[in-house]
Order: structure tokens, then C-alpha cells, then sequence
């Protein structure tokens, strides 16, 4: 029998990788199983569960970033840090609790972000392309929202007198950032441009001066950043003036209290950005692009600041609280990256907010700050192909398909616009540059763009009660946990852990400063 000369050089081509090069250490059995010690002696020490009081909370939350993104994103780290991969640890890794949420909207098995981003913020499962309304609330249907109105954690966070803000890499009212102040029937009315009549019925760019696209889709001429500068020009905050245990915070005899004029600031580049004082920033605003951001890999390093950087800033702000805050952090453009089909762009964000996380680490402590990430929804983003140890994560399966004979990429997408047929039969990926920075992966199905995955997706968490995060959850139980662990929203004086002092000290005369960053886009479409 004569074997196909296309089938045995793929035999070669296998045989010639059968051996990859690993570390030399991971030959010997006690290095594993050291390793494995290890890991059980730091799972002993989680039955000391933390019950303290979280006075800060922030989410972390990558749009898009199923099981199978963080993967590879792990593997991408290593990668980029000159390792094979696979061993390498993200941030989130490092996290001693993990859960898995259900995603579904109540209308759909596959959900979208603004269904999710309601349960995730607003405690409540609701119908696809809504934000902040229940599920009685019905897609575009305007006259279905009132009465129908939910509120998020934020809110709730800002009701207790923390500070809240909002970090995300999208325009300022996608899915993820709306549903944390916005109550609408439809995701995609952006403003009254977008809007239908029967809905309606019931200004300029800085960086962007001549360009029309990039000043606003308004109707009305309202001109929302002015608005916002107008407002918080006049704030004036009261703080009460007081000491408690031996930390003296301020103290004038004369009286216990006095108005601080508000220091608002807008920023819409990375330098003024970073050249803040955050202790002279009571209010920011920072919108620096008219839309979505650049992604990662295309970003301007001089113009825009990257999501640590924003992120840096935000937390230094809030943190001046002395009642804590909470902050919305969005990784957003992770889920474009996988509708356009390209992978490289998707993991190169998922890296960027793993380098966040890491940042945020840093500047606040475990013992008072609760730190969830996780994300709204899957992608039918896949990868496999039996590659060897420390394979480009980008690279080329070993071995060509046994049906059509040619190469295919590890990265493979279920359905989008990677689809190509050419000369009848699927492309020949060798004949391109499949590791450039926006090529489009292949796919099964044919699709302008790439659709959500249905799966679970992970919640990785730490911090002051992170330890209910646990087991198989619906994805509207995490607000609830995070305002039971920060004794806000319902309940909060019934639960008695929130009458200890464990956490924080008692700062119930303390007034908050409350500090948006909105890092992201355009306010004025």
C-alpha cells in the first residue's frame, strides 16, 4: 500500500515536534509533587475565611473573557515574558476563590452584554439589549420602562456615602458602563438620534475638531460634557471633622464640621490625565476618544493612557474616601476583538487587564478590599489541535487536517467573518501571516460578526467575604454578595458582620467625596 506523500510528510512534520523542550526540573517527580504540597498547605489556609467588613470593592470585569479567553491569555503572559506559556500565572490565577456564573438573559439561552450587565450590577436577570430594567420591561418598547426601573451597586455604594467610578475601555454608554446608571429599553438608543419617534414622543470633540463623526449624534444640542463641568464647578461637600481610636483625621475645636469647595476636573489626554494630584481631584471625567478606545496593541502611547493607567488614577482618587468606594473596571474591548475575529487583539486586551489587576493589587489591601473579576458572557472563540508545549499561541496546529490535507490554526472561531473559501475549499493558512496583529481566524460559519458562547463563565474572587462566591451561581447573586460583604443595599443592618468594627473603623461621621472617572469615549453621542 503506498502512503500518500501529503500524509507522510505530516507524519514527518509530527515526529519532527514529538519532543518539545520543557524545563529539565519538571522531569523529576518531586518537583510536581512539591508543588502540589504547596498548593494544598495555601488551600488549609483558606478556612480562615475573611469576614471583615469590605470597605472597598472593585469588579473587574472582561467583556467577553470566557474559560477558554483566559487560557489563552495565560498562555499569551508567559509567552510575551519569554516562557513557554502554559505555566504561567495571571493575576486572577492567584485569586483563592472560583465560581462559575450562568449567563443567560431571561428571554435568551445565548445572552448579550446588556442583559448580563444588568444581572452582574443590578441584582436582577433581565431580557436581552436592556440595561437597568427587569425582565417586565420588553426590548424597544419604550413605554415598558417606567416602574420598571432597577439600581445598581453603585448606587447603592454612593447611598451609603462611598465613592463610586467607572473604568472601561468602550464608549461611556455601552452596555457594561449604562447599566450602572441608566434605565432603557434598548442598548442601542445612544441618544435621540438613534431613537424612534413613538420613543421620543413618550456638540464638539477636543482632539477631533473638524471631524463631524466624532462630535456627537445629538439632536437637541445638549452638550453633556459642558453640563457635567457646569455641575460639579458649583459642589460644595461637607465634612465632618472628627477622631476616632488614636488616628487623628482632622481636628478644629471650634467646630465639628465645614464646606470644601468640589475640585472637578475633565481630561481627555493621557497627560493631563497622569499629571493630576489625586489628592487635589474630588470629581473626573475622562473621555479620550469619541469612541471606543484604540485597542491595546494599535494604542497611542502618547495620547491615551492604557486601562493600568486609568485604573492607577481611579483608585487613587477613590481611595481618599475614607468610607471606601466602589469601582467598575471593564475590560470592553475584548469582546470586539473576538466579534472581528481577531484573536490576537481580543487576548492582547485580556493581557492589559490582567496588568490592571495586578495595579489595583497593589494599591489596596486584601483585608479590606473585596476584588471580583469576571465576565458577562462567553465567545465561540476555541483553541486546540493537539499544539505541543509552548506552541505560539497564535501558531499552527502540528499536524495538517487529514481531510483537506492543509494547515489550520491552534485559534479557531465556531462562527464570524474568518469564514474564506478559495478555489471552493477552505484557505490555505500557510499562504498568509496568521500571527499579524488583526487577522481575522477562521471559522466554521460564515458571519459578519462572531457571536457570543452560551457556556458558564469563571468568577474569580478575593478579599472580605469572597469566599460566598463559590459553586455554580446566577449571575445576578455577585452584586448581592458584594454589597453583603460592603453592608450596603438591602438588609445592611441586620447583618452582623456590618455592627463589628472588623475591616474598617466606624466612619459614619465622615461625609464622602465622590469621584467618577469614566475612562472611555464619547459623552456626547
Amino acid at each position: 500500500m503506498k502512503v500518500p506523500i501529503f500524509l507522510f510528510l505530516g507524519c514527518l512534520f509530527w515526529e519532527g515536534k514529538a519532543k518539545p523542550q520543557f524545563p529539565e526540573q519538571e522531569k523529576d517527580p518531586d518537583f510536581w509533587n512539591n508543588w502540589a504540597q504547596r498548593s494544598l498547605q495555601n488551600a488549609l489556609r483558606l478556612q480562615e475565611l475573611n469576614k471583615n467588613v469590605a470597605q472597598n470593592t472593585i469588579l473587574f470585569l472582561g467583556d467577553g473573557m470566557g474559560v477558554s479567553t483566559v487560557t489563552a491569555a495565560r498562555i499569551l503572559k508567559g509567552q510575551l515574558n519569554g516562557q513557554s506559556g502554559e505555566e504561567a500565572q495571571l493575576e486572577m490565577d492567584k485569586f483563592p476563590y472560583v465560581a462559575l456564573s450562568k449567563t443567560y438573559n431571561t428571554n435568551a439561552q445565548v445572552p448579550d452584554s446588556a442583559g448580563t450587565a444588568t444581572a452582574y450590577l443590578c441584582g436582577v436577570k433581565a431580557n436581552e439589549g436592556t440595561v437597568g430594567v427587569s425582565a417586565a420591561a420588553v426590548r424597544s418598547q419604550c413605554n415598558t420602562t417606567r416602574g420598571n426601573e432597577v439600581t445598581s451597586i453603585l448606587k447603592w455604594a454612593k447611598d451609603a456615602g462611598k465613592s463610586v467610578g467607572i473604568v472601561t475601555t468602550t464608549r461611556v454608554n455601552h452596555a457594561t458602563p449604562s447599566a450602572a446608571y441608566a434605565h432603557c429599553v434598548d442598548r442601542d438608543w445612544y441618544s435621540d438620534a438613534e431613537m424612534p419617534t413613538e420613543a421620543l414622543q413618550s456638540g464638539s470633540d477636543v482632539e477631533y475638531p473638524g471631524d463631524r463623526k466624532h462630535n456627537g449624534t445629538r439632536k437637541d444640542g445638549r452638550n453633556l460634557v459642558d453640563e457635567w463641568k457646569d455641575r460639579v464647578k458649583d459642589k460644595t461637600l461637607l465634612v465632618h471633622l472628627c477622631s476616632f481610636d488614636d488616628v487623628l483625621f482632622i481636628d478644629f475645636p471650634e467646630s465639628d464640621e465645614m464646606l470644601l469647595r468640589a475640585r472637578g476636573h475633565y481630561v481627555w489626554n493621557k497627560k493631563d490625565l497622569l499629571s493630576l494630584n489625586p489628592n487635589n481631584v474630588d470629581y473626573l471625567l475622562g473621555l479620550f476618544e469619541p469612541g471606543d478606545m484604540a485597542y491595546e496593541l494599535e494604542r497611542n502611547t502618547e495620547t491615551d493612557p492604557s486601562l493600568t493607567e486609568m485604573v492607577d488614577v481611579a483608585i487613587k482618587i477613590l481611595k481618599k474616601n475614607l468610607r471606601g468606594f466602589f469601582l467598575l473596571v471593564e475590560g470592553g474591548r475584548i469582546d470586539h476583538g473576538h466579534h472581528e475575529g481577531k484573536a490576537k487583539q481580543a487576548l492582547h486586551e485580556a493581557v492589559e487587564m490582567d496588568r490592571s489587576i495586578a495595579r489595583a493589587g497593589l494599591l489596596t489591601h486584601e483585608y479590606n478590599t473585596l476584588t471580583v473579576v469576571t465576565a458577562d458572557h462567553s465567545h465561540v472563540f476555541s483553541f486546540g489541535g493537539y499544539t505541543l508545549r509552548g506552541n505560539s499561541i497564535f501558531g499552527l496546529a502540528p499536524a495538517l487536517s487529514d481531510v483537506d490535507q492543509k494547515p489550520f490554526t491552534s485559534i479557531l472561531y465556531g462562527n464570524g467573518p474568518g469564514f474564506k473559501l478559495v478555489n471552493g475549499g477552505r484557505e490555505n493558512v500557510s499562504t498568509v501571516n496568521y500571527e499579524q496583529n488583526n487577522y481575522q481566524a477562521q471559522s466554521a460559519v460564515p458571519l459578519r460578526t462572531e457571536t457570543h458562547g452560551g457556556e458558564d463563565v469563571a468568577i474569580f474572587s478575593k478579599g472580605p467575604m469572597a469566599h460566598l462566591l463559590h459553586g455554580v451561581q446566577e449571575q445576578n447573586y455577585i452584586p448581592h454578595v458584594m454589597a453583603f460583604a460592603a453592608c450596603i443595599g438591602q438588609n445592611r443592618e441586620d447583618r452582623e458582620h456590618c455592627r463589628s468594627r472588623s475591616g474598617s473603623p466606624s466612619l459614619s461621621h465622615i461625609s464622602p467625596m465622590l469621584a467618577i472617572l469614566v475612562s472611555a469615549k464619547w459623552l456626547l453621542c
